[in-house]
């Protein structure tokens, strides 16, 4: 069941919409840090703007609490968000770069599709040759720089 947050009554500053899909196979904690990265990622969440509390963000997503809470210290760890004790959870000012989280949220995208092409047997030529046609498909005229 995907759910969504909405601008929360008693913080109705942060415009941000955070989903869930526990039947994706991918980890909720993960799902969080994917959207918090992407958010930033795309200026959707800007440097300094307040995230949800652990708990207002568990209540909303039905999820426990501790799951949020690990997000958070992972953003944390990763340079994206900070937390000040008793004011909450901030995007870095002076964190992570946009580009290094663009980075990071195409990453795994990458991945599954290697995996995929390589589960179906083909060979690194093979991937080449298909990610040169994709490239060229998204990015015509334009030559590598």
């Amino acid at each position: 069941m995907l759910q969504r947050l909405g601008p929360d009554p008693l913080r109705s500053h942060l415009p941000a919409i955070f989903t869930v899909d526990p039947r994706s196979g991918v980890p909720i904690y993960l799902q969080l840090i994917d959207q918090v990265k992407r958010g930033v990622a795309l200026g959707t969440l800007a440097p300094g703007e307040q995230l949800p509390t652990v708990k207002s963000l568990a209540l909303e997503l039905t999820v426990n609490p501790n799951t949020v809470a690990r997000a958070y210290r992972d953003l944390e760890r990763d340079g994206v968000i900070e937390t000040s004790p008793g004011r909450g959870s901030f995007v870095r000012p002076n964190g992570v770069a946009p580009s290094e989280l663009r980075t990071d949220v195409a990453g795994p995208a990458f991945d599954d599709a290697v995996r995929a092409a390589k589960g179906v047997g083909l060979g690194r030529d093979e991937v080449r040759q298909i990610f040169e046609r994709t490239l060229q498909r998204w990015y015509p005229g334009e030559e590598e720089r």
